[in-house]
């Protein structure tokens, strides 16, 4: 097997996927500096419009592992520009939504292009780059993904202030055409002689939409048994949907990786850690517009600290990950990212620009140490053969762990206490958990991969 693509196809291949995952970002993200506007002018409350988010990690969380696995089956390249297509055409409807069932149901479609395309992305980059050069290049992928969140608010804000908020879901869609357009430089997709587990897609789409679900309808005032009645059945759903994967030697859900206390700790500080930081994201738009009075344009710009910190953060962790221990650049990042968090709860009662800004870079800098090595781990520590499942499971773990944050900050919203500093102190708590999940990996039995290895079939 060839050690990554030859140059210069490497070069297109890596652009390719930088503006594939830019689009699948921006137009992921860009909605959160537009929601208080668009609960306004849909005339819905506050924690109804985090249903726009929240509808769209649900789909994704639902169907990025199925996907993976159909990946494996008809080649990763063929689902990702599958799912591209599928994903702009939605990305254009949403142009046209003027009303929040509509936008919920097209932003529905637009996750389900998403799934498609980012469950095969890291497949596609660890095919893409030589092995002894992974790292650095999962931290390019990282940096093109805090360009486009830093990008993508501060796009929101700018639009926001010329145009009305239906504007803001169609920016992204140059950024696939692109991408589209470099695909034939993507690796070659190698089909496999196997089956498609419609059985397990639907367990699994059923065992996290019904969890989930659930806690949505909880949150927004439904009757309580009836809730704890479809969590209980999305549970009861997730217990034949693990027993069943045990016995599978290709499960949609890959159970055999977390057998791997590298990559099951790697993973449980990553969700974590997703839901520290979507806890803040989602519900600072609201406290520094409804609390401070700042403009949606303001709030963009006060957002865009963060990611573009780790801009610059990610590239020389994912290359100092090819040195030195994940745990170590981990621990001490989710220290900055408790100490900016812990600094966001308690803002001045006037803040300035500055106020913010420098907390949310602190916020970045974190994120940056822990996230870009945390991933490498996962994808260099699984087999070349399960790369597919091992970037499905980190996609699918990053979005449930936006997707508990969202539905976290929609019952802070409805309790009353989104707008304080409950949701930044949340956030930091639960940063400090990532950061011990990722000391934990130091331990020489859990680090050593011979004590552990996942057997190749």
């Amino acid at each position: 097997m060839t050690d990554g693509l030859p140059l210069p196809r490497r070069y297109t291949a890596i652009v390719a996927i930088s503006f594939g995952t830019a689009l699948l970002v921006i137009d992921g993200g860009i909605a959160t500096v537009a929601l208080p506007t668009i609960a306004r002018d849909l005339g819905v409350d506050n924690s109804a419009a985090v249903l726009v988010v929240t509808i769209y990690q649900l789909v994704l969380v639902m169907t990025l592992l199925p996907f993976a696995n159909l990946g494996d089956r008809i080649g990763h390249r063929r689902l990702y520009q599958y799912g591209q297509i599928l994903f702009t055409i939605a990305t254009i409807l949403c142009f046209f939504a003027k009303s929040l069932p509509f936008l919920l149901t097209v932003r529905a479609v637009q996750a389900l292009g998403a799934a498609a395309a980012l469950s095969v992305s890291s497949a596609m980059l660890r095919a893409t780059y030589p092995e002894k050069q992974l790292g650095r290049g999962m931290g390019i992928n990282a940096v093109v993904v805090s360009s486009a969140i830093a990008f993508a608010p501060t796009l929101g804000g700018l639009i926001l202030g010329v145009a009305p908020w239906p504007w803001v879901f169609a920016a992204a869609a140059p950024f696939g055409l692109v991408s589209l357009l470099l695909g034939r430089a993507l690796p070659e997709p190698v089909p496999r002689d196997q089956p498609f587990d419609m059985l397990g897609a639907v367990l699994c789409a059923g065992f996290f939409g019904l969890v989930i679900a659930g806690l949505e309808s909880g949150v927004h005032g439904d009757s309580p048994v009836v809730s704890a009645a479809i969590v209980a059945a999305g549970a009861a759903i997730g217990w034949v949907f693990v027993r069943r994967s045990l016995g599978d030697p290709h499960p949609i859900l890959p159970v055999d990786l977390l057998g791997s206390r590298v990559i099951a700790l790697s993973v449980i500080g990553a969700f974590v850690s997703f839901v520290a930081s979507m806890t803040l994201m989602l519900t600072l738009p609201f406290r520094l517009q409804q609390q401070f009075g700042f403009s949606p344009g303001e709030v963009g710009a006060m957002i865009a600290p963060w990611p573009l910190t780790t801009l610059f953060v990610a590239p020389i962790a994912g290359a100092l990950s090819d040195r030195y221990p994940a745990g170590a650049l981990g621990g001490i990042g989710m220290a900055i990212s408790v100490t900016g968090l812990t600094l966001m709860a308690f803002l001045p009662a006037d803040p300035t620009y500055f106020d913010v800004a420098w907390r949310m870079s602190l916020c970045g800098m974190g994120s940056g140490l822990f996230l870009s090595p945390n991933a490498r781990l996962i994808i260099g520590s699984a087999p070349i053969h399960r790369a597919a499942a091992a970037g499905g499971l980190i996609s699918t773990n990053r979005l449930l762990g936006q997707t508990i944050g969202a539905t976290l900050v929609a019952t802070l919203l409805a309790a009353g206490l989104g707008n304080g500093p409950v949701p930044a102190l949340a956030a930091a708590g639960m940063a400090a958990i990532a950061g011990l999940c990722s000391i934990a990996r130091l331990n020489p039995a859990i680090r050593n991969p011979r004590t552990e290895e996942i057997d190749a079939p």
